[in-house]
């Protein structure tokens, strides 16, 4: 059995980690409510985004451009695909990172002519150190998510979709299925599906369902806009949702590394009692022992 001061110092050791456990759950709370409130704010402008290219649907469904791209004919041997992947910053995060890397990489595995589009620095440490080519590296975007930086992502990746060099692109991220549950979603980015804008099952009133609208300057350039737009918010609600989703792990890591701490400060106090308890016994032996030999030798 160690000392009572060998026991002592694990229990300030621990402490001390229990003080910084509780400091990282108060934080990462702090940030999921405020990434949340973020979502919140942005979410309208981007469903009203999906409402207007919903009713130019409607009205063209035959309408032709790059973002409504068919690619059901290429070879899967043949077809290049993208595939944007959200990690942390940091770690302690519980599996956070690891079922974002391990889609990823099962994913890489299945296609020949795959790119990899980190975010994090999580993911791009991972790969850089397993020999994984990245295409391009995001650093510090998971961190702090703003539409500036999801705009950053989608120019980047448009580009590279219109130039041919990507027939599809997928987001791998993490979405917050409720308050004690996250799963990790690969999501087709590009191209958009037609049917993914059909209203099915909703009743059209009869005046929207008549009604005329006018594209200017053309159909094709305001289908541009509202595509790259739309584009640019779905990142950045990924990269929200992603960011919420780590501070919820990390939340919950952290809980549970604070409920271990607690846990074994009552087992060690008990084995500091119990040190304690034997070298008071110990002590108490050897001054009886001693004194009965004083005793003895003052008979003699």
């Amino acid at each position: 059995m160690a000392n009572a001061r060998e026991i002592q110092s694990r229990i300030k050791s621990i402490k001390d980690t229990m003080k910084i456990t509780n400091a990282m759950y108060m934080i990462s709370t702090t940030k999921l409510r405020r990434a949340r409130e973020r979502l919140e704010k942005v979410e309208p402008y981007f469903y009203t985004l999906g409402n207007t290219m919903t009713r130019i649907l409607r009205h063209m469904p035959d309408i032709e451009h790059i973002y409504f791209k068919e690619t059901d004919k290429i070879p899967e041997s043949e077809k290049k695909i993208g595939y944007i992947v959200i990690t942390a910053d940091k770690g302690m995060a519980g599996a956070y990172n690891h079922n974002v890397i391990k889609k990823a990489e099962e994913l890489m595995n299945a296609t020949p002519n795959g790119k990899l589009y980190v975010v994090g620095q999580i993911g791009s440490h991972y790969f850089e150190k397993k020999g994984i080519p990245v295409s391009t590296h995001f650093h510090y975007t998971a961190q702090n998510p703003s539409l500036s930086r999801a705009r950053n992502i989608s120019e980047r990746i448009i580009n590279r979709y219109k130039e041919g060099r990507l027939d599809e692109v997928y987001v791998i991220y993490t979405r917050m299925v409720s308050a004690v549950s996250v799963e990790t979603e690969v999501q087709k980015l590009l191209p958009l599906q037609k049917q993914d804008f059909k209203m099915s099952g909703v009743k059209i009133p009869v005046s929207e369902r008549n009604e005329e609208i006018s594209l200017y300057p053309s159909p094709e350039s305001v289908v541009n806009a509202i595509g790259q737009n739309y584009v640019t918010g779905f990142i950045y609600g990924a990269l929200v949702e992603s960011f919420a989703s780590e501070q919820n792990s990390r939340v919950m890591a952290m809980e549970a590394a604070t409920n271990s701490a607690k846990d074994m400060l009552k087992e060690l106090q008990i084995v500091y009692n119990r040190a304690r308890q034997a070298a008071i016994t110990q002590e108490i032996t050897e001054v009886i022992g001693g004194a009965k030999a004083q005793k003895s030798k003052k008979k003699r």
